[in-house]
């Protein structure tokens, strides 16, 4: 096949792109430029995208001697993941722009240009893999290293997105192999750190990078009964299950942590509670979709077993599900129920939901109903 191989700069996207070659493809690797003023150089293991990560990319793609392009995504990216970040925080919620970059820029934009090019797959290094069933339809399952499994972040792909990704690295069990092979292959990135945190926020500091792109009213900290408890330099810099920078100055009665429960932009106000009133047990979520063949659940809105996981790294829990709503109009919504409580469940997290090691697919959660809070609504 012709692939088009996603070079982030790092080891596992050079190694997936070495595979591809070995496996008989015509590969052409490209380094998508998502920022029109990029730092030189990352910070440690943070961030991503810098001019560092696209010499290693094109350091990497000539040692496989294989072509290199970069191509400059900066005004989709901002367009379609930075500006959605600024808008959800800005409406109370808490948004994941990995799962925005991989549905709207490296499986949409990216994968649009690949096939109108002419080439037949895209190529990345995410841990995921994808399954061909029996009856000639896609699935997306776990990678064979759990702990290092991206199938969370590649829930928002459809069927036809997945009929043209290819994962190489999807069977490999560790990392650990990854690194040692690409140092086998002499590639220069085999020891480079992983990037984490958010790409565009490479210095870490969410709070202080919003402050700059939401203007901040001071409002008030109020308990489960609405008493007021403190100020806030601004309800947007809050997320669901923050502890940290309360700022309350005193404990509550019984000498316990407070812990943020809802952020409510409308009237600028935070509320605070116990660990356990964090506790959830129903989810709502909207915009689904799947990630290959829908259920036949999906069509007579019967409940279906489940488990969700909201974070990328977050323990799966059992659950149930329903599709309530048309989905051909858009209109559809899922209904989760959970068998066990989950805890930091915040409005705009991603609600990514699994049968075994399948990726059913995702919705964004609207809300989240506490059972310690007497079915009151989080969002």
């Amino acid at each position: 096949m012709k692939v088009l191989a996603a070079m982030s700069g790092g080891v596992d996207s050079a190694v997936a792109a070495a595979r591809a070659v070995d496996a008989g493809h015509e590969v052409v690797g490209v380094h998508l430029a998502l920022s029109r003023m990029p730092g030189t150089l990352r910070t440690g293991s943070r961030g991503c995208c810098t001019i560092e990560d696209s010499s290693d990319a094109w350091r990497a793609c000539e040692k496989l001697g294989i072509p290199f392009y970069t191509w400059d995504f900066s005004e989709r990216f901002k367009e379609d993941v930075v500006d959605d970040f600024v808008a959800e925080y800005a409406a109370g919620r808490t948004p994941n722009p990995c799962m925005r970059c991989n549905e709207r820029i490296k499986f949409a934009a990216l994968l649009e240009k690949a096939l109108a090019l002419g080439f037949d797959a895209v190529c990345t290094g995410h841990y995921a893999k994808v399954l061909r069933t029996g009856a000639g339809t896609l699935e997306l399952h776990r990678a064979a290293d759990w702990a290092k499994d991206q199938s969370y972040v590649l829930g928002v792909l459809t069927a036809q997105q997945l009929e043209h990704s290819m994962f190489p690295l999807a069977d490999t069990p560790s990392k650990d192999l990854v690194r040692a092979e690409a140092a086998e292959r002499g590639l220069s990135v085999a020891a480079k750190p992983d990037s984490h945190d958010i790409c565009f926020i490479p210095d870490g500091d969410t709070r202080g990078w919003l402050n700059e792109r939401i203007e901040m009213t001071e409002g008030d900290i109020l308990d489960t009964e609405g008493r007021r408890l403190g100020s806030h330099p601004g309800a947007q810099a809050f997320t669901v299950g923050q502890r940290k920078g309360l700022s309350i100055g005193r404990p509550a009665a019984d000498g316990r942590p407070r812990f943020v429960l809802e952020v409510r932009p409308k009237d600028n106000t935070v509320v605070v509670g116990s660990k356990e009133m964090l506790a959830v047990d129903r989810v709502t979520g909207i915009r689904p979709s799947w990630a290959g063949a829908p259920l036949a659940e999906e069509a007579t809105g019967d409940w279906f077993d489940c488990h969700l996981q909201v974070r990328a790294h977050g323990d799966p829990v059992p659950a149930r599900a329903r599709v309530e709503g048309d989905e051909g109009s858009g209109g559809a919504t899922w209904v989760i129920e959970l068998h066990e409580p989950l805890t930091g469940v915040a409005p705009g997290q991603t609600a990514v939901l699994y049968q075994g090691s399948r990726v059913l697919g995702q919705s964004t959660i609207d809300a989240a109903i506490n059972a310690a809070r007497l079915g009151r609504t989080v969002g």
